[in-house]
């Protein structure tokens, strides 16, 4: 894994925006697997500047996003749908035919898994992951003993998971109790790796990945697999590596 180290939250954004910026522009069509929540806001924030002051299209990029909430509409303000078309697909041009998104509100959800998974591979892969780390060492919302071999699946989520996302929320109460969720297999076949850490609260996180050993216990723990991982993480983040 490569670490870039940065200095706080909006150079951390600012770094992982041009490495995205630049694949783009590389290839046009890229298939971009995209995450939600406070880590990867600013990218998004980078991304829509980007298309506003120097044109970049979004037209051709597909995205898949990694999970969803089982249970909130797409209209659901709290719903990763609604965060994707707030924060990124409403203000650039992207084809809403490219974008993707498990349906939490599917009527056969252990279908919609099978079919997620199938779009990806009709997709010829995901070409760059974009990651966040849970403080239990979850990705997407994979959680502690999730098997590496797992595929997008149902998950129940853990109480301090559902705490920690509480924020978005009125209440914890309101924080659903399940979510679909690419599989750790599922993340670790995309081509390269981008693994966002901000925050003195993701620290330990940061140095158990870097330090510790691979274990089911702790799912970052499966990028050790991977062949491509670039990891940028502020200076909060990196204080015990």
């Amino acid at each position: 894994m490569k670490l870039i180290r940065t200095e706080n939250y909006a150079e951390m954004s600012l770094e992982a925006g041009k490495i995205i910026v630049e694949k783009i522009r590389s290839n046009p069509a890229i298939t971009l697997g995209m995450a939600t929540g406070s880590s990867p806001k600013g990218v998004y924030d980078y991304l829509i500047q980007d298309h506003v002051s120097n044109g970049t299209a979004f037209s051709e990029v597909k995205t898949v996003n990694l999970d969803e909430y089982i249970g909130l509409p797409a209209n659901n303000p709290t719903s990763y749908d609604y965060f994707m078309r707030e924060n990124l697909f409403n203000h650039i041009d992207s084809n809403e035919d490219h974008t993707h998104i498990p349906n939490g509100t599917a009527a056969d959800l252990e279908q919609e898994c099978l079919r997620y998974e199938e779009l990806i591979n009709e997709l010829g892969g995901i070409d760059l992951q974009l990651l966040g780390i849970g403080q239990n060492g979850h990705i997407g919302f994979n959680e502690p003993g999730t098997p590496f071999s797992s595929r997008t699946h149902i998950v129940t989520l853990e109480q301090d998971t559902r705490e920690a996302n509480s924020r978005f929320f009125n209440s914890i109460d309101e924080v659903p109790t399940h979510a679909i969720t690419m599989g750790i297999a599922s993340i670790l076949e995309s081509k390269e790796i981008l693994l966002l850490v901000s925050g003195e609260n993701k620290a330990e996180a940061l140095s158990k990945l870097f330090n510790g050993e691979i274990s089911e216990d702790f799912p970052a723990s499966a990028l050790k697999n991977h062949h491509h991982v670039t990891v940028i993480a502020d200076r909060d983040a990196c204080k015990y590596i």
